[in-house]
């Protein structure tokens, strides 16, 4: 299904031709539901994503089931799983322990989370930001002996509800800490969604003028403040081209207050698309799944993508 066959497609300049959607709503949407899902049903949402043509699917997380009971199940999905070629599927390790976990069971892609502020390191990880990119090294190190795409979270990249706004130096010297480590990626977070491009255009810039590459980068936007779908334009003339989004608009994060929902796929798909810029992704499947998703969970989908292209539709 083409968004804009009734519309028209109108490009604008300094933007790439096609962007990589890392999706991430089985592991960042689903482990902020209050609801736990059956492990049938995440392997099904997993690949019912693929089918609609997403080449990255971040899948569960071994983080301990006591911080994270909606995952708890981790093991289970992957064993189940219908893995496609040409996919990814990171999954979210949090130490060695988790690492091993996955290379048991033949995972080929890991991301891990780290912070940019002391606040939040000692909330979520119980360690400091030192002691957690100390933890980090082994586990990057073993994972790309081992031929492991390895991603970096940055969260609390633009602001911190504890510190609030976060130096830009600050964020600079975390981010290159982490990609010295050997990361193929970063991923920026607006963890509680108070970007606005401004911040968004200063801090990539600044990361490039640090030596990180543009195209090692990607933006991971909340849309608490409804600034998700600026912020990623922002970014895309910056030359990023891969960026994080959740179908449905599924998840926050469980250790951060105010922090709604990621950017929904389906709104983001809607923007990339009416500019000509290439995905892979049907928007038209991607709606079917997120409806059959709000459906598993008992609520409607906060997507306005999916509420206008499904009118009546509810969960």
């Amino acid at each position: 299904m083409s968004p804009h066959p009734d519309y028209g497609v109108t490009p604008l300049e300094g933007l790439p031709s096609r962007v990589t959607i890392c999706e991430v709503g089985p592991r960042d949407g689903l482990q902020n539901e209050s609801a736990v899902l059956p492990v049938e049903v995440k392997a099904e949402f997993v690949e019912r994503l693929v089918d609609a043509g997403h080449t990255v699917v971040e899948t569960t997380s071994f983080v301990h089931p006591k911080w994270v009971p909606q995952l708890a199940d981790a093991a289970q999905l992957l064993e189940r799983l219908a893995t496609v070629d040409g996919v990814r599927y990171p999954v979210l390790v949090p130490n060695e322990r988790g690492l091993d976990r996955a290379l048991a069971l033949g995972v080929r892609d890991i991301a891990i989370f780290g912070s940019a502020t002391e606040s939040f390191a000692r909330r979520n990880l119980n360690r400091t930001v030192d002691e957690s990119l100390e933890m980090f090294a082994p586990v990057v190190d073993r994972a790309r002996g081992a031929g492991l795409g390895v991603r970096g979270y940055l969260s609390m990249a633009f602001g911190d509800p504890w510190e609030r706004e976060v130096p830009l130096a600050r964020v600079v010297d975390v981010a290159d800490r982490l990609m010295a480590l050997g990361l193929t990626e970063l991923s920026l977070g607006d963890t509680i969604g108070v970007a606005t491009p401004g911040r968004v255009v200063a801090l990539l810039d600044a990361l490039v003028d640090r030596g990180i590459p543009i195209n090692r980068i990607a933006v991971h936007f909340h849309d608490t403040y409804g600034q998700a779908l600026a912020n990623t334009l922002a970014a895309l003339r910056r030359g990023v081209t891969t960026v994080d989004a959740s179908a449905g608009g599924l998840g926050g994060c469980p250790y951060a207050e105010s922090a709604t929902g990621n950017l929904a796929t389906e709104d983001l798909l809607w923007q990339l698309h009416g500019l000509g810029i290439d995905t892979g992704v049907d928007l038209g499947k991607l709606v079917e799944t997120s409806v059959w998703m709000a459906q598993q969970l008992g609520r409607p989908s906060p997507s306005r993508t999916v509420t206008a292209l499904t009118p009546g539709a509810s969960a």
